[in-house]
């Protein structure tokens, strides 16, 4: 066969789209080889090659890894290769979904963080909360005197059940009165993520901030409690506590951010 008759590397990477690179990667482990190397060592390649290597090139882009396409494609059917695709549509799906719960987390701790920059700490305030998913655990048992027991055992359960640990977990009171009496001691854990089989309910809320460690959340029940007396306000509902900035964003424990939320309504 006649060079003439050939493509060189950098005319064939141009019929293809293929980068010279990776041709030249190809070649070194035996993948796709050129049909003829000149004197000088330059690769040359046919016009029917560049319908040859299509299989490599599909496969390679539905990231199927070089290996697998080396072994199969000497002796690749239909059969074999929808096996081969449904296969890789499995893994696929697997991978979706773990990009689709890393882009949930990234949202929700960037919104949590920007409401942490543009809250004012010392104020108590009232806004509508919309229907939010949240994965509740059971109820807590602190009778051993260990806060982290209860708070291992809802991130061992999470784990059991599929939900990504790296999603935000907060405090459930049951209600104001535990809030205010047992701080640091929630009646449950909740976890932020868009799969929860609970929800915290749509509705006005009033919030409020403080900042400390884990547990330290200071005057924070008593401001919310005097705000609520003050406009004739009723708490109808349980409690959520969540740190806005945590170990995630700052590196001072004793900085960071609580928020607490609780449903109310005026007195009828």
């Amino acid at each position: 066969m006649n060079e003439h008759d050939l493509l060189s590397i950098k005319e064939f990477s141009e019929l293809t789209g293929i980068r010279q690179t990776t041709l030249r990667h190809y070649d070194d482990i035996k993948l796709f080889q050129p049909v003829k190397r000149g004197e000088n060592g330059y690769r040359y390649y046919s016009a029917p090659q560049a319908v040859a290597i299509n299989f490599i090139h599909v496969m390679s882009s539905l990231n199927i890894p070089l290996k697998t396409i080396g072994e199969i494609q000497t002796n690749r059917t239909p059969e074999r290769i929808l096996d081969l695709l449904h296969k890789q549509e499995l893994s696929l799906n697997q991978e979706l979904y773990r990009l689709h719960q890393a882009y949930s987390i990234i949202h929700t701790y960037r919104e949590m963080i920007s409401e942490g920059l543009l809250a004012n700490e010392h104020s108590i305030s009232r806004q509508w909360v919309e229907a939010t998913p949240i994965e509740l655990g059971k109820t807590n048992d602190f009778t051993s005197g260990l806060f982290y027991d209860s708070f291992f055992h809802f991130i061992k359960k999470l784990s059991q059940q599929n939900v990504d640990i790296a999603c935000p977990v907060g405090g459930y009171y049951q209600d104001f009165h535990s809030f205010m009496h047992e701080p640091g001691q929630p009646t449950r854990y909740f976890s932020l993520t868009t799969g929860g089989t609970s929800e915290k309910a749509a509705g006005e809320y009033l919030f409020g901030y403080a900042r400390g460690y884990y547990g330290q959340i200071g005057d924070l029940p008593k401001r919310m409690q005097d705000y609520a007396e003050a406009h004739t306000l009723l708490f109808v509902g349980p409690v959520y506590e969540l740190y806005l900035h945590d170990e995630i964003s700052m590196t001072e424990p004793d900085q960071y951010l609580i928020q607490a939320s609780v449903p109310i309504q005026a007195y009828r």
